[in-house]
């Protein structure tokens, strides 16, 4: 079995955002080398996600809208974690929306199924951050 890791840098210039990371991901795939396996990709900070949607920018849309009224940003004062940052939303964000997606390799290519793609959701921007992409197979 092979193993291949590389992590993905974003540095996103608003709050929020959401990010069609997938031609990235396919990237790293061919990179790798493996054609039958495993692709775990999943954001290494704790108010960034990874998931898997469709690309319709209604959606994407009604996400930020759906989002803001889960987990609203202002007032910061309604958070007991901002006290030294304003991003307690963007954590209960994050964790809403996950932190990692698992895909399968199927003949050297992602197996989704219809209008599948992988986003990077930005919950608390303006800063770099990464994504790993790790993928085990043969």
């Amino acid at each position: 079995m092979k193993s291949y890791h590389k992590e993905l840098w974003y540095e996103i210039p608003t709050r929020r955002a959401l990010i069609n990371i997938t031609r990235d991901v396919e990237k790293c795939l061919e990179e790798s080398g493996i054609r039958e396996g495993l692709l775990l990709c999943n954001a290494m900070h704790i108010t960034a996600s990874v998931f898997i949607n469709d690309d319709e920018s209604g959606l994407h849309h009604d996400y930020d809208v759906w989002l803001e009224k889960l987990a609203p940003h202002d007032p910061v004062s309604q958070y007991r974690h901002n006290g030294y940052e304003d991003n307690a939303d963007a954590h209960l964000k994050r964790q809403i929306m996950g932190r990692e997606v698992v895909v399968a390799i199927t003949d050297g290519k992602l197996h989704f199924g219809t209008w599948e793609q992988i986003f990077y959701g930005e919950f608390d921007g303006r800063r770099k951050k990464r994504v790993l992409v790790k993928i085990i197979g043969e």
